[in-house]
């Protein structure tokens, strides 16, 4: 009896264990901080913070293993502010794999300068989302901020998956926006922070004026690159039709930070998949392209 009990336990915990959305990776770089900090606690704080994202199930859905959504975290630690708060740069990566390929596809890979967070040593990570605030604003916005982006990454990989599919994690996201932790020292949950942070990326993907973002993100993947292997014209005819979403919501919007997020990291991707393309196709694509992503347009006017 009791084998079958444990038996029944172990496949329990396999499930929960196979039932977590991440394969995230995450690093702690310290090379900036003074010598007279302890290092040791960076390393804590990298081995809490990978198994906070790991481990906590942040949808109600299951994933199998090779469902897991690959992302890297990275928090450059710039400078100890004293009293154990530091100011850091985050950068966040995630990826989608393209149907048929070992390829996988970048679905967002951004830098966030404006992280600031009160760490001591072994004390625990937790996330209310009814209670964001927490009694410490600047501990709480260590994990109000990489739960944000957790939530983004949802949003895109379902947007890639399916019609308008993220729009949840997006809510959840802005929702985070709507009650970030507050004190003077934290910056990049307000409107008046500037045209390039989170309270602008929620923003971006919750507003009804960039509705064909989500459009051109599930075009660009479902009606694009996962159709690269079956069909090249197909594929590209798809990309094509994504490009021409997000230039409408360009003419509407212009310099919007969204723009910025969805084409960072794509210009190799997009060049490759229009270099072989006949001329026509070719041609339009590097008109829309230098256009939408100005700071690789030298990469896209070698589609000539």
């Amino acid at each position: 009896m009791k084998k079958i009990v444990l038996l029944i336990a172990g496949v329990f915990f396999l499930g929960l264990v196979q039932g977590q959305e991440l394969q995230a990776k995450l690093s702690v770089l310290s090379n900036r901080v003074s010598t007279q900090v302890d290092k040791k606690i960076f390393q804590t704080l990298q081995e809490t913070l990978t198994s906070f994202l790991n481990n906590r199930k942040w949808t109600g859905e299951t994933y199998q293993p090779q469902e897991k959504i690959k992302c890297n975290f990275l928090i450059n630690i710039d400078q100890d502010l004293g009293q154990n708060v530091f100011k850091a740069t985050l950068t966040v990566q995630a990826a989608r794999p393209v149907y048929g390929t070992s390829y996988e596809s970048p679905l967002i890979n951004y830098q966030d300068n404006d992280m600031v967070f009160r760490y001591i040593e072994f004390q625990p990570i937790e996330f209310n989302e009814n209670r964001i605030q927490g009694n410490d604003p600047l501990a709480a916005n260590l994990t109000a901020i990489l739960v944000y982006y957790v939530q983004i990454i949802l949003g895109l990989d379902h947007d890639s998956f399916s019609p308008k599919g993220g729009e949840l994690y997006f809510r959840k996201a802005q929702q985070i926006v709507n009650n970030a932790p507050e004190s003077r020292d934290i910056t990049g949950w307000k409107p008046f922070d500037g045209m390039r942070n989170r309270f602008r990326l929620a923003e971006n993907l919750t507003d009804n004026r960039f509705s064909q973002v989500h459009d051109a993100i599930y075009t660009y993947y479902r009606g694009g690159m996962d159709l690269l292997v079956e069909n090249e014209e197909t594929a590209r005819s798809g990309i094509l039709n994504a490009l021409n979403f997000l230039s409408t919501v360009n003419k509407d919007n212009p310099n919007a930070m969204i723009m910025q997020v969805f084409f960072q990291g794509k210009s190799t991707e997009l060049a490759n998949v229009f270099k072989k393309a006949n001329n026509d196709t070719r041609n339009r694509a590097k008109d829309l392209l230098v256009k939408l992503d100005v700071t690789n347009a030298t990469t896209y006017k070698e589609l000539k």
